[in-house]
């Protein structure tokens, strides 16, 4: 990655972003406080809204670049087979994550995009509509923020005196415990949208971030804007974020190198 680097966006993420923008203000925004909702299988909620923002984005990011397009609200076996099928070029979507944000009309919800190639995140976006906050990253191109360079606050202090995002879902049940009882921050949040939470530490609106579980379309985006903002992550069991389970993936994460490595170490000790 190369923070160096001073361009602006390049023309494939300024279409995505375009996409992204539009999508929401004609299927999402409308519905948001009035759409009716349903339970899927894994208890998470689904809206008319994420289903039809996942397919206005299909149609409008195959015209961008025509390469499968893997959404949250698929099957096990369509999403597998569409990463099989996209080695080379895939679109990865969550149409609104914080779905059960959106239903109760608390605003933290945010569309997520993704282009995948060999395995990596190369471009990423992830838009906040009620906070009208648009962050983007490419590959070694850096991070933006509403198309500008992405500059976030810079960490102060020490790991004692940091606020930290924490997903307790998926974490070890000794992890979680510690975390309760005896965290080594000082104080905690979690609202509900992943990939909302990667952008929040990429700004240093977190110090640290944790979570114990994320499916692929929760950190492709999310992620990246991490990484090209000079961001770190990692996971619990390896230090090698690409190699863990694509699939369900855990998150140790901070702008911060000095605090990264305190988080991280705390969290592998307990």
């Amino acid at each position: 990655m190369n923070n160096s680097t001073t361009g602006g966006m390049g023309a494939l993420l300024k279409a995505a972003v375009a996409a992204v923008k539009l999508v929401t203000a004609e299927e999402i925004m409308p519905r948001y406080l009035k759409v009716a909702h349903q339970h899927k299988g894994d208890g998470s909620l689904c809206t008319e809204a994420d289903l039809a923002a996942q397919s206005a984005l299909i149609r409008k990011l195959q015209s961008i670049l025509n390469v499968p397009v893997l959404g949250e609200e698929m099957t096990d076996a369509e999403q597998h087979a569409l990463w099989k099928a996209g080695h080379d070029g895939l679109w990865c979507i969550d149409p609104i994550d914080g779905t059960s944000n959106f239903v109760r009309g608390l605003p933290y919800f945010a569309v997520s995009v993704a282009l995948i190639r060999e395995g990596k995140s190369v471009l990423g976006v992830v838009y906040d509509p009620v906070a009208n906050e648009m962050f983007a990253a490419e590959h070694e191109r850096g991070a933006f923020l509403n198309g500008e360079k992405l500059v976030g606050r810079e960490s102060e202090g020490t790991l004692a005196q940091a606020l930290a995002s924490v997903d307790f879902k998926h974490l070890k049940r000794k992890l979680a415990i510690q975390l309760a009882t005896n965290p080594p921050y000082s104080s905690q949040r979690n609202f509900g949208a992943s990939a909302l939470d990667w952008c929040y530490t990429a700004m240093g609106r977190n110090d640290v971030y944790l979570h114990g579980g994320q499916k692929l379309w929760d950190y492709a985006a999310g992620m990246l804007v991490l990484r090209e903002s000079g961001g770190h992550a990692c996971c619990i069991e390896s230090d090698d974020f690409a190699q863990c389970d694509i699939w369900q993936r855990s998150v140790i994460a901070a702008r911060d190198q000095i605090f990264f490595e305190e988080w991280k170490n705390w969290i592998r000790a307990q």
